[in-house]
């Protein structure tokens, strides 16, 4: 080990043809072979390229995103939805986790639909019906009809992360995806703001033909549906297909080859998928995933209850969510841009976990019940919780190489979001209302071992680093585009 170790190369179409694969490069390869003079890169000027996409894809992503939490069910708790639909508390825990079921068990259909299918297209047709299933929960005035509406709602909107972490990896230089993901992905706290606006306004509606809840999903649906169709028509399936000029997508393409993981395959090859669930770095990330999510789910399904049992009227509880909004918006922000600038992922989800999950939780959880303003404090706290996320979302796009690899890890990382948003809210429970003791410990027991976790991750990254570090490794022709895992191409290095 201590000995330099040198890899004996070959051309990377012999290697490809030597695994039965034919000529199954990159899409990105095919397109170079064919389009490429040589003088395009000389002839577009790269800062300028990189705003037009950003201005062409990351406020469709957006959208996309804030929409997706501009339907959560957590609005209609202040609303009336437990009397109108006769539930209680635990249904209405049913019916968040019922949501996340739905989610985890699509993800990997989606993932291999997402490789075989035209990606923007198959993001704006789910787009689409989840937005449909959202009108329809306006008519619904049961706990059953309710519970159904859910299930449909997490099987269309399971596609739509693992969609924009594909689209945002094919696109940009992997040190400028932090900052693209921490976009869009602050539609999170923008969606608590305005929903919190949205219920607020709709609680003053008198009506008797309609419930207040009921006009908020039917109005929230349309625009969605509306989104989805913008999506289908605007956003790019890849950089390839594009409506940039011919030297822009040689020019977009050309310089992703530092990333070293590819733009697009469509060919599903299950050895990737193999050396996916053999990968150490995945289940560490899964397990980082599912921890913190377990919080999230807790405190973001049950945001109304939680603050309403501070002793807040419907009307404040509404309104007290939108600090948390804020709060989660400019955590991303700052999360990101950090992340990307100093390459330190991983630094920043301790600190946001340590300061969400440990400091917010044990404020809400063990301060006494006179200190409101403490206690509420804590709750905004756990909203920084929420640029978590959108940190391993940045470690999925940039240290996963190979499509079938990559479509593979982040299904498994939106299912082990899933996973943690189905065991957080189940820990609200009727007996410990209204103080919902062992709900909050659980967030400063489960954050803590979260800590942990990164930890052990990061020094898995540096050790690998260094392994590779150590090796003479002869460049290989074409290697960024040859739909290699990152195991297999040892010219890439972990970021973290």
């Amino acid at each position: 080990m201590g000995q330099d170790k040198i890899h004996d190369v070959q051309p990377v179409e012999e290697e490809v043809q030597q695994k039965g694969l034919n000529k199954d490069v990159d899409e990105a390869l095919e397109f170079l072979r064919y389009n490429e003079t040589g003088e395009e890169s000389s002839t577009v000027d790269e800062r300028a390229l990189v705003k037009k996409i950003d201005w062409m894809i990351v406020p469709l992503m957006f959208a996309c995103y804030f929409l997706q939490y501009m339907d959560k069910i957590n609005y209609a708790a202040a609303m009336g939805i437990f009397e109108d639909a006769n539930i209680n508390t635990e249904q209405f825990g049913t019916l968040s986790w019922l949501f996340y079921l739905a989610f985890m068990i699509f993800e990997m259909p989606h993932a291999y639909f997402m490789q075989r299918l035209p990606l923007a297209k198959y993001l704006g047709t789910m787009v689409c019906l989840w937005g449909t299933v959202v009108t329809c929960t306006s008519a619904c005035n049961s706990y059953a009809s309710l519970a159904a509406c859910r299930f449909l709602l997490g099987m269309f909107e399971s596609a739509i992360s693992p969609s924009l972490i594909l689209v945002t990896s094919m696109w940009y230089k992997r040190d400028e995806q932090p900052k693209r993901i921490g976009f869009w992905y602050m539609g999170v706290g923008c969606a608590v703001m305005a929903g919190s606006l949205v219920s607020y306004g709709f609680q003053h509606y008198t009506g008797t033909k309609f419930n207040n809840w009921q006009i908020m999903f039917l109005v929230v649906g349309l625009v969605t549906v509306s989104m989805g169709i913008i999506v289908i028509i605007l956003l790019p399936d890849n950089p390839m297909s594009s409506r940039l000029t011919h030297a822009e997508r040689v020019m977009a393409v050309e310089r992703l080859r530092e990333n070293n993981t590819g733009i697009e395959n469509k060919h599903f090859k299950p050895y990737q998928f193999v050396e996916t669930v053999k990968d150490p770095q995945v289940w560490l990330l899964a397990y980082i995933t599912t921890a913190a999510s377990i919080p999230n789910g807790a405190t973001g399904s049950f945001q109304s209850v939680l603050i309403s049992s501070f002793g807040f009227t419907p009307k404040q509880t509404t309104l007290l969510q939108l600090p948390g909004g804020f709060i989660a918006v400019v955590s991303v922000i700052v999360g990101t841009q950090i992340a990307a600038r100093y390459n330190c992922r991983g630094a920043m989800q301790i600190l946001w976990t340590a300061m969400g999950g440990i400091l917010g939780g044990g404020l809400i959880a063990f301060l006494p019940k006179s200190h409101r303003t403490g206690r509420l404090v804590g709750n905004y706290f756990t909203h920084v919780t929420g640029a978590f996320l959108s940190l391993s979302y940045s470690f999925a796009a940039c240290n996963f190489a190979g499509h079938t690899k990559k479509v593979t890890m982040n299904a498994i990382l939106l299912m082990s979001f899933c996973l943690g948003n189905i065991l957080g809210p189940l820990t609200f429970r009727n007996e410990d209302a209204p103080e919902f003791i062992p709900a909050k410990i659980t967030i400063v027991a489960v954050d803590s071992t979260v800590l942990v976790a990164v930890m052990i991750l990061l020094a898995y990254y540096r050790w690998e680093n260094k392994r590779r570090d150590k090796s003479v490794i002869v460049h290989r022709p074409d290697i960024e585009f040859s739909d290699l895992t990152d195991k297999e191409n040892l010219e890439l290095r972990y970021k973290y």
